[in-house]
């Protein structure tokens, strides 16, 4: 290998760690030297080490700052696929959401997946003691319609109102608040999977 070869691989290699800064520098040590490897292996097949074939390899990886974001990306998406909690989850969606336009709609997905699943888990666990105002309410509206509320309880019934499920609201509400925190989870690891398997690595 010349020496203003190395110089361009090295040169390259040094923009790409200033841009892993975000990773774990054990992970920084282990991507920057699984791409060295990489790139002299295409650059030998493209025709020994020489400037132009080592460009040639540097050009098709793309600029250090699109590469380390890949990086980055797939560094997060990779804790989204190892986390369980709806906490843990919603943890590593933000900080993919901050990369990717994709991840912040699953992201907006997943909240309001939670949120809603947590609302329906409130109103099970706090009918018992709410009796008369917690549960899930028709009320007139105007022109003749119906408007249909969840409500938790606090202040009084709605005027004109009617509760529908009853005390039933107990067990639906466990079931289905928990069936959509279960369902947001799954829909938030099988989004970042799909989406990780999509981008390909050099080297991986």
């Amino acid at each position: 290998m010349t020496g203003d070869a190395q110089r361009r691989i090295e040169l390259y290699l040094g923009k790409l760690r200033r841009n892993l800064r975000k990773l774990p520098e054990q992970d920084v040590r282990d991507i920057v030297e699984e791409l060295r490897s990489h790139i002299l292996d295409k650059a030998a097949a493209n025709g020994g080490m020489t400037p132009a074939s080592v460009d040639s390899t540097l050009d098709a990886l793309g600029t250090p700052e699109d590469l380390a974001s890949s990086y980055v990306t797939d560094n997060v998406l990779a804790g989204v696929e190892g986390s369980r909690s709806p906490f843990g989850i919603l943890k590593s969606l933000s900080r993919w959401a901050s990369l990717s336009l994709a991840g912040f709609f699953v992201l907006l997905g997943c909240v309001l997946g939670y949120s809603l699943g947590a609302v329906f888990f409130l109103c099970a666990v706090l009918k018992p003691f709410h009796s008369q105002t917690a549960g899930v309410w028709l009320i007139p509206s105007g022109a003749g319609g119906v408007d249909t509320s969840i409500r938790l309880g606090f202040g009084s019934a709605p005027p004109n109102g009617h509760e529908v499920l009853g005390w039933w609201i107990v067990p639906a509400g466990l079931l289905v608040g928990g069936g959509l925190v279960l369902l947001s989870t799954r829909a938030a690891l099988w989004c970042a999977g799909k989406y990780r398997k999509s981008r390909v690595l050099p080297g991986v």
